[in-house]
């Protein structure tokens, strides 16, 4: 670890109190409010159907099911395109394995407006999958409500992809400010293609795909910098520290910096490859030492 200098602003001297200081102040948690439920997600996908929906509502407690839902598929064709969502799925296309004497068959269905899947077939679907005795027993009230219910389940599944964004955003926030402040420019989400592009630098990456999460360009300095939160720990983390130490001597050798922010209680139960890469890498930061200004203090000493 290099630029001791930098730590005294949080009272440390030496590697061991930095390494002691950066664990005393990893975060329980980054959620925000954002973090539980994207209603504008949420509600954008129900205004989509929403029509759709209402006329669907008329099957509620109907004892004669099967007919009234064909009759309102021919009358209202569009219907079809909600039918997916009932059974909270995404995909258009769904395909199922029936048994019958003879052998496993596929039996394919598409909701999709422009396939002009029959309106029988439709109705075998909703009757097949238990759809039909839900709204005929009134199991529910109201399939908008349901639907609405449905959806915030969906998109609770994408929080542990929020918790990554979360501490993206957060970061971004922080380099933006110093870069406003100082004049420097960043990228998000940057490529070799987009760094080379951008800011005129060539960089070695293992896959050309490679995303990293900022580019930071100072006084022609570049600073390729990765964010990441762990709150639970695993091999994931022991692998992320190994794979950072190879992108540090990688991007050195490259004449660029690297700086490394990560945060969460997770790595408390995988300090060791942690230890190995503060030892190794020229920075290592969590959440509390960048609002402390350490990353500013970093890339300036560096430029």
């Amino acid at each position: 670890m290099l630029e001791l200098d930098i730590y005294q602003k949080i009272d440390c001297d030496n590697a061991n109190q930095v390494f002691a200081y950066f664990q005393k102040t990893l975060k329980e948690t980054i959620k925000n409010w954002d973090y539980f439920v994207n209603w504008n997600k949420v509600f954008k996908n129900y205004d989509s159907i929403k029509d759709e929906l209402n006329l669907l509502n008329g099957l509620i407690g109907t004892e004669n099911i099967e007919a009234e839902a064909l009759r309102l598929l021919k009358t209202y064709p569009k219907i079809i395109k909600a039918i997916p969502i009932l059974l909270a799925l995404r995909e258009m296309q769904i395909s199922v394995l029936e048994p019958d004497d003879a052998e496993l068959t596929c039996n394919i269905f598409d909701f999709a407006i422009q396939k002009n899947q029959s309106p029988e077939k439709s109705v075998e679907f909703l009757k097949k999958s238990g759809i039909l005795n839900l709204f005929q027993d009134r199991k529910i009230k109201s399939i908008p409500d349901y639907v609405i219910g449905t959806e915030t389940g969906l998109d609770s599944n994408a929080r542990k992809n929020r918790t990554g964004q979360a501490m993206e955003s957060i970061v971004s926030d922080y380099i933006k400010k110093i870069c406003l402040e100082h004049n420097w420019d960043y990228i998000e989400q940057a490529t070799k293609q987009k760094i080379k592009d951008t800011f005129h630098k060539d960089i070695t990456v293992e896959k050309s795909d490679r995303i990293i999460d900022f580019a930071l360009l100072a006084n022609n300095k570049l600073f390729l910098i990765e964010t990441n939160y762990y709150s639970v720990g695993g091999s994931k983390l022991k692998s992320t520290a190994g794979e950072y130490q190879n992108d540090f001597m990688r991007w050195q050798n490259d004449g660029h910096n690297f700086i490394w922010i990560t945060d969460g209680k997770g790595w408390l139960t995988t300090l060791k490859p942690l230890h190995d890469a503060f030892d190794k890498i020229d920075i290592l930061l969590n959440l509390d030492m960048i609002q402390q200004g350490l990353m500013f203090d970093y890339i300036s000493v560096r430029v």
